[in-house]
């Protein structure tokens, strides 16, 4: 039996890029991949320069973007749990929670809520995603022409989506937090 939730992501993934965003929606979401992983595939978790970024990810707020006021990931799954563990230490200095409720396929549903719900409206969001799934994210957040996503050694960027008199504004820039990032 199919969940609402399920349904809805694969009805919504059909449809292409959805915006339907409360009266004032979020004010910005950052979309960023998760932390570097080891070369094992069946080893769900960061590897050590992975989980240095996830510690070093803080000092991205307040000195280059907005701090955000509600942290996403996607749901862990028997082949990672990365997400989570790279916004982790975030969500410990923020003390906010990371809600993870969404799976990766189920991107398009959470865009939906993401820009629907007036909990959201006019706040600062930071999603943390699979690369590969980053750049349908973005469309069904009303980003009309995402790049591909990263290359997959490329750890190190942030998608800033940002909305302002019912437009959006993409701009793709970089970390800079560990040595060595683009």
């Amino acid at each position: 039996m199919t969940s609402r939730r399920e349904f809805l992501s694969a009805a919504l993934g059909l449809m292409g890029p959805v915006l339907v965003r409360a009266a004032g929606g979020p004010r910005q979401i950052l979309l960023i991949r998760h932390g570097e992983k080891t070369g094992d595939k069946s080893d769900p978790h960061l590897d050590p320069r992975g989980y240095a970024r996830a510690a070093a990810l803080a000092g991205l707020f307040p000195s280059r973007f907005d701090t955000p006021q509600f942290l996403f990931a996607t749901h862990q799954s028997a082949h990672s749990n990365r997400e989570v563990e790279t916004i982790e230490p975030l969500a410990r200095r923020l003390r906010l929670e990371i809600d993870s409720r969404f799976a990766d396929e189920e991107y398009a549903a959470m865009a939906e809520e993401l820009l629907s719900k007036p909990v959201y409206s006019g706040g600062n969001l930071l999603v943390c995603w699979h690369h590969g799934r980053i750049p349908e994210l973005a469309a069904a957040l009303g980003v009309s022409h995402p790049p591909a996503p990263w290359p997959d050694t490329q750890f190190d960027r942030v998608w800033k989506i940002e909305y302002s008199g019912g437009g959006v504004k993409f701009t793709d820039l970089p970390q800079h937090l560990l040595e060595g990032d683009s």
